[in-house]
């Protein structure tokens, strides 16, 4: 068990290693806790002016029972406050998914941002959903319709990828089931009543038609690094734009041009004229890069040139050697240019590549 934002929660579990955790996930089906991460309802017949006033997404042109990536941004630098899922319901609310590690400063952001719309006669309600009341699992893998369809009122083969809906699960009402995930495989995060959880999650994992077995942190991050997904306070943060993040295409195309959002100036700035820095993909072999890891110019001989550094690192388990993302600059961002990873006190040779590592396998609409 370690600490992670602000609970204790298990790297791992029994005696199977993160690594065979991993694969099982990739092979099959997973499930994880994922209760710590922070839920919250919008409601109030101003609530997508309310959300719009503070993050990148586009709400108008969303449709109905479907998700999105979004994120928080700093009105003064355009970086990353927190990224979260946001859910457009048929039942008056916007739900949203964040991250833990974010939960203070994202109920604080949102609470001045109802202050500022109430003081202006709008109306708006947050109701935050605290973990004691409302858990949440991740069913993650490829096994994962097959293994939930049973225990579902919900036909699966219906439901894609960023798409939800509220549910029956295992005989327990007013779950709502979001195909979406943090590993890159096919999957699903199921909201539930806290006091069900044990019960729903003990019914997955004891699942007839296939093999599904718990998996702790240490998966779920060397499963996301695969994926070339960031983690918040690693890969992103309040000084890293979602320009050089390249995640451009979390500032939806009609907000670019209402440019109404916090730090709009800096963000569409850099979409015109592109950023200093991009996040990367890294491949290596030898010692693994870590999370501070400098990057270095590879003609450079003096050891100071840093063009760069690591923010996430680890071997893969799925294509052994090891990979790792970080921020060079730009020039230097191409795929399969050269840099040297200080590791320790070793220069290990890394090429820059294209993300994600390993290719996802969301269900999604064949037609799109």
């Amino acid at each position: 068990m370690v600490p992670f934002g602000g609970y204790l929660l298990p790297v791992s579990y029994g005696a199977e290693g993160i690594a065979t955790s991993h694969i099982h996930t990739r092979k099959h089906c997973s499930v994880f806790d994922v209760s710590h991460m922070m839920q919250t309802e919008v409601r109030g017949r101003d609530r997508i002016a309310f959300l719009e006033g503070v993050t990148t997404a586009d709400l108008i042109n969303m449709a109905d029972n479907t998700a999105t990536l979004s994120i928080f941004t700093d009105p003064l630098t355009g970086g990353i406050l927190d990224d979260l899922i946001i859910t457009k319901t048929t039942l008056g609310y916007y739900y949203l998914v964040s991250n833990a590690s974010r939960r203070s400063h994202d109920q604080k952001l949102l609470k001045e941002a109802q202050a500022a719309m109430r003081a202006k006669g709008k109306d708006v309600e947050l109701r935050f959903l605290d973990p004691d009341e409302r858990a949440l699992l991740a069913v993650q893998g490829p096994d994962t319709a097959k293994v939930l369809q049973p225990l579902t009122d919900v036909d699966l083969s219906h439901l894609y990828f960023m798409e939800s809906t509220l549910a029956t699960v295992a005989g327990v009402s007013g779950c709502r089931i979001t195909r979406c995930g943090y590993t890159g495989e096919d999957g699903v995060e199921i909201s539930i009543p806290a006091d069900q959880a044990v019960k729903v999650a003990e019914l997955l994992l004891a699942s007839e038609v296939a093999l599904v077995k718990p998996a702790g942190l240490g998966a779920r991050d060397s499963l996301r690094l695969e994926a070339g997904m960031c983690l918040y306070g690693n890969d992103i943060d309040h000084t890293i734009t979602p320009v050089e993040a390249g995640l451009s295409w979390l500032v939806a195309k009609r907000r670019r041009t209402t440019a109404d959002f916090p730090g709009a100036t800096v963000i569409t700035d850099q979409l015109r004229d592109g950023p200093k820095r991009k996040r990367v993909g890294l491949t290596s072999r030898g010692p693994s890069a870590r999370a501070g890891a400098a990057v270095l110019d590879l003609t450079d001989t003096s050891d100071d040139d840093i063009v760069g550094y690591v923010t996430s690192g680890c071997p893969s388990p799925s294509l052994g050697g090891n990979i790792a993302m970080g921020y060079v600059r730009s020039e230097l961002a191409k795929s399969g240019t050269k840099v040297l990873l200080r590791v320790r006190d070793k220069r290990v040779e890394a090429t820059v590549c294209k993300l994600p590592f390993v290719t996802s396998k969301y269900y999604v609409r064949q037609d799109k």
